[in-house]
C-alpha cells in the first residue's frame, strides 16, 4: 500500500494527462476570457491604443507647429531690431563723419589765426624795436645838441608872429 500511496500524485497527472481535451477547453476558456475582459475595458475607457497614437502624434505636430511659428515670430522682431540698429549706428556714423568734418575745419581756422597772430606779434615787435631804435637816436640826438629849457621853448613860441 505503501507504493499505491507514493503512486497517487502521479496518478492524478497521468490523469490530467489522460484528458487534454478538457485541459484546452479550460485554457481555451481563460484566454476568452481574458480577450473579453480587455475588450471590455478598452471599450469603457473609450481609447484604443491606435487612437492614443494619433491623438499623440497630433498634439506633437501642434506643438511643433506653434513652436515653430514662435521661432518665426521671433525671427522677425530679431530681424527688425537688428535692422533698427543697423539704422541708428548709420545715423552715428553720419554724424561722426560731420563731427570729423567741422574738427578738421575748426583745426585749419585754428592754425591760421595762430599764424595771423605770430605775424601780428612779429609786426609789434618791430614795432617796440624801431620804436625804441627811434628812441635811442633821439636821445643821441639830445644829448649831443643842448636843448633850450622848455620855458624859453613856450616863450618863443609866443613871440613869433603868426601869419
Amino acid at each position: 500500500m505503501i507504493d499505491l500511496a507514493e503512486d497517487a500524485p502521479s496518478n492524478s497527472l497521468l490523469r490530467l494527462g489522460a484528458q487534454p481535451i478538457a485541459l484546452t477547453a479550460v485554457a481555451l476558456l481563460l484566454l476568452i476570457v481574458g480577450v473579453t475582459s480587455i475588450a471590455i475595458w478598452r471599450a469603457y475607457t473609450g481609447a484604443a491604443p491606435e487612437t492614443d497614437r494619433v491623438v499623440a502624434s497630433r498634439q506633437l505636430q501642434v506643438r511643433a507647429a506653434q513652436a515653430s511659428e514662435q521661432l518665426v515670430e521671433k525671427t522677425k522682431g530679431l530681424e527688425a531690431t537688428q535692422q533698427e540698429s543697423i539704422d541708428q549706428l548709420q545715423v552715428v556714423q553720419d554724424q561722426l563723419l560731420t563731427m570729423k568734418r567741422l574738427l578738421a575745419s575748426q583745426q585749419a581756422d585754428t592754425k591760421r589765426l595762430s599764424e595771423q597772430v605770430a605775424g601780428l606779434n612779429e609786426s609789434i615787435d618791430g614795432l617796440r624795436q624801431s620804436f625804441a631804435s627811434a628812441r635811442a637816436n633821439e636821445a643821441d640826438t639830445s644829448s649831443v645838441t643842448p636843448r633850450k629849457p622848455a620855458r624859453h621853448r613856450h616863450a618863443s613860441a609866443r613871440k613869433r608872429p603868426r601869419s
